[in-house]
C-alpha cells in the first residue's frame, strides 16, 4: 500500500507546475552615440523613448528561452544623442501549466523576472557611455499580456 502511495505522490508531483530559471544571459548589446563629441558640448536635456518587445523560443522539452529586447533611445532636439538596444534572455524549465497558464507564464512572469537584469545593464551602459545614469521605471507586464491578449481575441488570432 506504501508504494501505491509513493507513485500516486510522485503522479501528482509530476502534473503540478514547475517553473525554474535555468540561466540569465545577455544575448545582444549594442551602444551607439551617432552625435559623437558634440553631444558633451551643449546643455544635455534629453527626451528619452523606451520600446519594449518580448518574443520566446521553445528549445526543448519544457524548456523555453525568453528574449526581452529593449531599445532605449535619448534625443536632444531632433538628434540622437544615444541608443542603447539590449536582447536580455533566460531560459526557464517550464511544465505542468493548462496552455492559459503557460502562456501568462511566458508573456509576464519571464519577462518581468528579466527586466531587473536589463535596467541594471542599460544603467550602467548610460554611465559608462558617459552620460547620466538612466533609471528605467518598472513596467507591468501583465497589462502588456492582458492587452495583447484582448487585442488578439478582438482580431480573432491566438497567442501561439
Amino acid at each position: 500500500m506504501a508504494e501505491n502511495e509513493n507513485e500516486a505522490a510522485a503522479s501528482a508531483a509530476d502534473a503540478s507546475p514547475q517553473f525554474a530559471v535555468q540561466r540569465t544571459y545577455i544575448k545582444d548589446f549594442s551602444f551607439e552615440t551617432p552625435m559623437g563629441v558634440k553631444v558633451f558640448t551643449q546643455a544635455f536635456q534629453p527626451k528619452v523613448k523606451m520600446d519594449v518587445n518580448t518574443r520566446g523560443n521553445k528549445v526543448g522539452d519544457n524548456i523555453h528561452e525568453i528574449v526581452l529586447t529593449i531599445t532605449i533611445t535619448a534625443k536632444v532636439e531632433d538628434e540622437t544623442a544615444y541608443l542603447i538596444e539590449l536582447q536580455q534572455a533566460g531560459i526557464f524549465a517550464i511544465s505542468g501549466f493548462a496552455d492559459e497558464q503557460l502562456q501568462h507564464v511566458l508573456g509576464a512572469v519571464c519577462p518581468n523576472f528579466l527586466f531587473p537584469y536589463a535596467r541594471e545593464a542599460i544603467d550602467s551602459m548610460a554611465v559608462k557611455g558617459g552620460f547620466p545614469p538612466l533609471s528605467l521605471a518598472p513596467i507591468d507586464f501583465d497589462a502588456i499580456f492582458r492587452q495583447s491578449q484582448a487585442t488578439a481575441a478582438d482580431s480573432g488570432q491566438s497567442l501561439n
